[in-house]
């Protein structure tokens, strides 16, 4: 198991329908305008472009956002911003590891932002490299499991681990995790595309292709408190505008996890 998985999987789902939508476009938009400064603004030749694309129209960002995002990144018009991408770290309640990715035009206030959010919830800053060496950066391509037949009248298609398997074998799949409602190919960062690609190959659509940072271990959180100041810390986090990401490496029993639904 992941870090990042039971706290993270639930921001995903709540993420377009609640509060921080407009978080969340403004993340997919950052993402698309440096796909686009780094690689080109054509998607058919840029595959970072491509995927972050994709990325914002399944959560339902409007095209002439996407359009002007590109434009901007490719510096068409004039108004291209540069962002950087920082990655800081720190820990949590019961020594929970905690990786933090920030895309900014402006290092000195992501900087303030992120220290504010972590020591006044909780936390505390840590050295550079003593949690990211907790972490590995992984390719992670998502597909949903109902796959439309895209015909009236003929049911949708249910995919399996073994249809996924067989999809992408050659591609050099190293893991492929049930997330509920889709499976996740968990391959090799060079191998993104390839396993990308795969999937499309194969008939299916795809819910996103981009990295993530995996847990190689996980932290027992077995008090509610902890797990309640935890969770206060990770929102905290997640709300710093600057913030793009973050991934932890907590394992809360489902037991505490359903006491604090009921508070």
């Amino acid at each position: 198991m992941s870090g990042h998985s039971k706290w993270a999987t639930t921001k995903h789902k709540k993420a377009a329908i609640d509060a921080k939508r407009g978080k969340l476009f403004a993340n997919l938009i950052k993402k698309i305008e440096v796909a686009a400064r780094l690689g080109g603004g054509d998607p058919g030749g840029n595959p970072t472009l491509y995927d972050a694309i994709q990325k914002a129209k399944k959560n339902s960002v409007p095209n002439d956002n996407i359009d002007r995002a590109v434009k901007r990144g490719s510096g068409v018009g004039g108004e291209s911003v540069e962002y950087t991408n920082i990655m800081y770290e720190a820990y949590g309640p019961a020594g929970v590891a905690i990786l933090i990715e920030v895309l900014t035009d402006n290092r000195n206030r992501s900087a303030a932002d992120v220290k504010v959010a972590v020591t006044r919830n909780g936390g505390t800053m840590a050295d550079m490299g003593s949690v990211a060496r907790v972490f590995d950066r992984k390719g992670v391509v998502e597909v949903a499991k109902k796959q439309p037949s895209g015909e009236r009248g003929v049911p949708d298609k249910l995919v399996t681990e073994d249809d996924l398997l067989e999809a992408t074998l050659d591609a050099g799949p190293e893991d492929i995790t049930d997330e509920g409602d889709t499976f996740k190919i968990v391959c090799d960062p060079n191998n993104l595309v390839d396993v990308r690609k795969a999937v499309q190959a194969a008939g299916l659509d795809y819910e996103s292709a981009d990295t993530e940072f995996r847990a190689q271990f996980v932290q027992a959180v077995t008090d509610k408190d902890q797990a309640a100041k935890l969770f206060k810390l990770l929102d905290a986090i997640e709300d710093v505008d600057d913030v793009q990401d973050v991934w932890s490496n907590e394992d809360v029993p489902d037991a505490i996890l359903a006491q604090l639904d009921e508070d």
